[in-house]
């Protein structure tokens, strides 16, 4: 059966590496035989150039009728100016919501090759393996009422809402358990119950679907303290699951650990494994167009697609495998180069990972 990927390369440094991920496909294609079929369109800034809103109906239909979908990245300072409404990332919340991907899974592995990349001490990171896992349909991003107003004394304000169902903590709950029974069976659990009563009603549910789980270890922590033991000794996670905004920071904060923000991949799953998978990089418009981006996030994300959605760990290994090849052999893009590495650019890096690939 062919598998049906639709490709939303976005704007900004996205053409550059979701080119270099498509190139990745085409190799399983020709040479292990791999069934799949791929179709782009727009999204983001590119999608409101071209059409006038950042989620065309077009390439809602076509997310839609996929197996699966590639994104590359979305946003740039010139699409700021547009109304709320209007600009890129509201193509990518709405995606996200129309095909109710509510399960984000962002790992921070640091490669050993790139010890010398993170800022943080070599003791501190290495062998650092997290899987951060963040609700992505629910929290203050999505939550009603929302909105800007000026008020009877003519000062503005902004509002946002933190709302959460149970039903949404449960699932992502699920998720998370069924995580960390894979790997090491630990999960911490991030909230703010403290103060806030939404992530007061996360830690009792997550409390309550710990007992169907008891071959993994719950904790909790608060997310301030979270933040900080991720800098101050990260390697004491397995698995984290969190709310939508906490998720969104602490898993850009992970990434730093492993040395570039450009090395992490992410899936972003519905109930029944499709996914949306990306870099979680934004677009990069201070490198657009130089080639020198670094599609490894990118690359990786695929062998995540075929992980998640396709069941096919054997194409996933052999990219993730081609991919610890380049490196070893010393290729680099700028953001993870250092003495005596090869620097090399986009489709550089890209054809080292293919004939990793094929070697």
């Amino acid at each position: 059966m062919t598998m049906k990927i639709a490709v939303l390369p976005g704007d900004g440094i996205g053409t550059e590496i979701v080119a270099e991920a498509i190139k990745v496909l085409h190799v399983l294609r020709e040479d292990f035989g791999l069934d799949m079929e791929t179709e782009e369109a727009l999204i983001g800034g590119a999608a409101y150039d071209a059409t006038g809103t950042p989620f065309p109906e077009a390439t809602l239909k076509l997310c839609q009728a996929a197996d699966a979908v590639l994104l590359g990245a979305v946003g740039g300072p010139k699409w700021e100016p547009l109304d709320y409404s209007l600009r890129p990332e509201r193509g990518l919340l709405g995606l996200r919501a129309e095909l109710e991907l509510f399960a984000n899974l962002r790992p921070a592995i640091l490669y050993p090759q790139l010890v010398a990349a993170s800022t943080l001490k070599a003791e501190v990171v290495s062998g650092l393996d997290i899987m951060i896992i963040r609700e992505l349909t629910g929290g203050i991003y999505f939550g009603q009422p929302r909105g800007r107003r000026v008020n009877a004394d003519g000062e503005r304000e902004g509002f946002n809402t933190l709302y959460y169902k149970e039903s949404e903590i449960r699932r992502i709950g699920h998720i998370a358990f069924q995580t960390a029974q894979k790997r090491n069976r630990r999960l911490c659990s991030v909230d703010k119950a403290n103060v806030l009563e939404c992530t007061e009603l996360w830690r009792e549910v997550m409390i309550e679907v710990s007992k169907e789980y008891p071959d993994v270890e719950l904790s909790h922590m608060y997310v301030d303290n979270a933040a900080m033991q991720l800098v101050r000794a990260p390697k004491q996670f397995d698995v984290m699951v969190t709310e939508n905004m906490f998720g969104d920071i602490l898993s850009d904060c992970a990434a730093m650990l492993t040395g570039s923000i450009g090395m992490l991949p992410s899936a972003s799953l519905d109930k029944n494994g499709k996914g949306m998978f990306e870099p979680i990089h934004g677009s990069a418009p201070d490198i657009t167009g130089q080639g020198v981006a670094n599609p490894i996030a990118t690359i990786l994300s695929v062998a995540m697609m075929l992980r998640y959605s396709f069941n096919d760990a054997v194409n996933a290994d052999r990219i993730e495998k081609a991919v610890t090849a380049a490196l070893d052999a010393g290729y680099r893009t700028a953001d993870i180069a250092s003495q005596g590495t090869l620097k090399t650019g986009t489709s550089a890096m890209g054809d080292a990972i293919i004939a990793a690939l094929r070697a």
